[in-house]
């Protein structure tokens, strides 16, 4: 995981579980597909996170528990 400023060339996208009331992340493709932007709806002119796709599966299970 590494912070990177929060312009990623693709479309953010948003949980479809989401109230739309700001509560939730937003992912996209960055790095060529090779990363994965995760940054707080609430506040989405602030540095996002990027994450590895073997990263982001670890983080969503770690979750899940």
């Amino acid at each position: 995981m590494s912070q990177h400023p929060a312009r990623p060339a693709s479309r953010w996208r948003r949980s479809s579980y989401s109230t739309g009331m700001n509560n939730c992340v937003e992912t996209a493709p960055s790095g060529g597909g090779r990363l994965l932007a995760v940054r707080d709806s609430k506040d989405i002119g602030l540095t996002h996170l990027a994450f590895s796709p073997t990263a982001w599966t670890s983080f969503v299970s770690g979750l899940k528990r």
